[in-house]
């Protein structure tokens, strides 16, 4: 069950298409609105891991207080073990500018339906998967009622795991966090940020992301969302494609020849509707 989502503005994309989740932290309220106006598709100020456990209350503050009379954003949260996940809840939940939470530390299903129902089951969960036990439960996460999303907490994961931040190290967990997603009918999960402040690094793994089934991925500065949100579009090439393939879809009368055509007609209509909602355009022959 998914909570409805407030009225986007013109230029948003819907968040189950966001490509690139802008991670700010809570203790800067003084670069929230320069956030806002950035390309990021959506917006989340970090309670977690981006402020220290002393000034949780301060952060927590400024955030309800830039989402009542300011802005409007998704929020990190505190994992659902800590302490501090029953005050984040309590202060969020009537923040007119919520437009839902990303859970850290996900490890269970019920994590997510208790936080859901804490916000009046009317705030999506992104649920971030940063653990082995998470990736093992994705599929229950997935399912779990008020999941929206799910998100790869790739470092936190790394650090649990022992494992490398190799592209065939990590296909694992991100083909599990795509297969779970689909099985429970929730949109691409999120992958995980590039570190540093390399845009051919970023490009480069920007594509992986593509590759492995996600459709959005974290950022950690403003500048890294218009590379994302390109590398996550449809090519040029692609829309070409797919418009070349419905008109002579639509010119044999809509007829199916081969095996192969089904296939090829729904990623076509995917295609289009993601040219669409991003505004990719081609100029056609």
């Amino acid at each position: 069950m998914n909570a409805p989502l407030p009225p986007l503005s013109p230029r948003e994309i819907a968040p189950e298409l966001a490509r690139s989740w802008l991670l700010v932290a809570a203790t800067r309220p003084d670069t929230f609105d320069d956030a806002a106006a950035s390309h990021a598709d959506a917006v989340v100020l970090d309670v977690e891991d981006a402020v220290d456990a002393s000034r949780k209350d301060e952060a927590r503050h400024d955030v309800v207080d830039w989402l009542t009379h300011r802005g409007s954003a998704w929020v990190r949260i505190n994992d659902a073990t800590s302490e501090h996940w029953a005050d984040d809840i309590e202060a969020l939940r009537a923040a007119p500018g919520l437009r839902g939470v990303m859970l850290a530390k996900t490890e269970a299903g019920g994590q997510v339906m208790d936080t859901f129902n804490r916000l009046g089951a009317r705030v999506p969960v992104v649920a971030l998967v940063e653990s082995a036990i998470g990736i093992e439960n994705a599929t229950e996460i997935a399912r779990a009622k008020g999941a929206f999303r799910l998100a790869f907490g790739s470092g936190d994961f790394r650090r649990d795991t022992g494992m490398s931040a190799d592209r065939e190290a990590m296909a694992y967990p991100r083909a599990r966090l795509v297969i779970s997603s689909r099985a429970a009918g929730l949109p691409g999960p999120i992958d995980g940020p590039t570190v540093g402040t390399s845009h051919p690094l970023l490009r480069e793994q920007s594509a992986i992301t593509v590759s492995m089934g996600m459709t959005g991925k974290l950022c950690l500065s403003s500048d890294q969302t218009s590379v994302v949100n390109e590398v996550i579009s449809p090519t040029r090439t692609d829309v070409e494609w797919a418009y070349s393939f419905l008109e002579d879809f639509d010119a044999r009368g809509r007829i199916v020849r081969d095996g192969s055509d089904l296939p090829r007609l729904g990623r076509a209509r995917k295609i289009m509707q993601l040219a669409e909602a991003f505004e990719v355009h081609v100029v056609l022959q």
